[in-house]
């Protein structure tokens, strides 16, 4: 066995002073858990969304075996996943191989001899783990887009609806003289936003006073000209992202509802020093569940499809932009993303506009087609 050396994570540092004598299956197992952690956070991966949820897979996995890691072998592997495809109804292949690769990311680092473990085991227990997860038993990534099908862009009659349906329930709450009509105000114009910069979950719930931005070209626009976003999605180990995403003309109603919301709507929520732009009535910022409720209220009073939820306002963004003649690189930039290509897969024209491309070709080409046919 090779000699451990002193990398975050290995066996001697993490179990130093550790007591293993009455329970040491036990001892080590959790030793190794707190190890992986330590290793990952070396590399400054988040706890909440990267680190936490990958112990808690194998805590799962531990205990579906009823083993430790240096029992495991492929056929406990093979028996979770199916098993959770049992009692996972609609268990998407990219979900199970997130749990896979959970699941191989942890024996990677356990059978790696530079941190300590393999020989620590066969001390121990006369066993030593082993990768499980190969090429015969992992879901393979065969396709570039694995999101479900029924998410999609929304039509512009669609968004019509949607807004309709914010607007309405303003109506509602103050014909019917019932409290709400604040918040009712407040989500109207939060799911506008939304749409009209094409903005993720936590990009919009992010945005603070300050990030309201003047464009110098277009004057009439006011602070509105553009949105500096802080909370672009992150790359694994680096901090949020950060992008400016300029109000383009189409989407240029958005400075009236945005006025309205800051002048007339959110000083009612005696929001003090607080820098967030969506208030909650305990002068808070907004929830994601509740910006979640929000839009799902507003899409089931609009008849929408249940399967619709507040990201496809984002695909929306990026399908209409496409649609109004924007170019692609400027519309990938506008949604934070690194290459084109996910752009493509995000977006979903119409068959109006792509006829319309087909016209405008054939005109260039031929001449005067369309003044002859008719």
């Amino acid at each position: 066995m090779n000699q451990a050396v002193d990398l975050t994570g290995s066996a001697h540092l993490v179990l130093a002073g550790v007591e293993m004598r009455l329970n040491p299956e036990s001892a080590v197992f959790d030793a190794m858990l707190e190890g992986w952690a330590r290793q990952q956070r070396s590399r400054f991966l988040k706890w909440d969304s990267t680190i936490k949820p990958r112990l808690q897979m194998v805590r799962r996995f531990w205990r579906y075996t009823n083993q430790y890691p240096w029992q495991w072998e492929p056929a406990e592997g093979e028996a979770f996943i199916s098993q959770l495809q049992t009692r996972e109804k609609g268990l998407a292949s990219s979900t199970g191989r997130g749990y896979e690769n959970q699941l191989k990311m942890f024996l990677e680092y356990v059978t790696d001899p530079r941190y300590g473990w393999l020989a620590l085991c066969h001390e121990q227990f006369g066993r030593v783990p082993v990768q499980i997860w190969h090429e015969l038993n992992t879901a393979t990534h065969t396709s570039e887009y694995e999101g479900d099908p029924r998410r999609r862009p929304l039509s512009y009659d669609e968004v019509q609806k949607l807004f309709d349906a914010l607007d309405g329930r303003v109506e509602e709450i103050r014909a019917l003289k019932r409290k709400g009509v604040l918040c009712a105000l407040r989500d109207s114009a939060m799911i506008k936003t939304y749409y009209a910069y094409g903005l993720r979950r936590r990009e919009g719930l992010g945005l603070d006073l300050a990030d309201l931005r003047r464009n110098p070209k277009i004057t009439q626009y006011g602070k509105h000209g553009a949105v500096f976003v802080r909370w672009g999605k992150s790359s694994k180990g680096s901090p949020p992202k950060r992008r400016t995403v300029f109000t383009i003309s189409e989407m240029d109603w958005i400075v009236e509802v945005l006025e309205h919301y800051l002048a007339e709507v959110r000083p009612r929520f005696s929001p003090g020093a607080h820098p967030a732009i969506w208030m909650t009535e305990r002068r808070g910022r907004i929830s994601k569940r509740s910006v979640n409720e929000a839009f799902a209220a507003a899409r089931d009073a609009a008849g929408l499809e249940k399967e619709l939820d507040l990201h496809c306002l984002r695909h929306s963004y990026i399908t209409h932009a496409i649609e109004f003649g924007y170019p692609e690189k400027f519309v990938q930039d506008q949604a934070g993303h690194a290459y084109a290509s996910t752009t493509a897969l995000y977006s979903g024209v119409g068959d109006d506009f792509r006829n319309r491309l087909v016209r405008k070709q054939l005109s260039q080409r031929y001449p005067g087609l369309w003044e002859d046919s008719k």
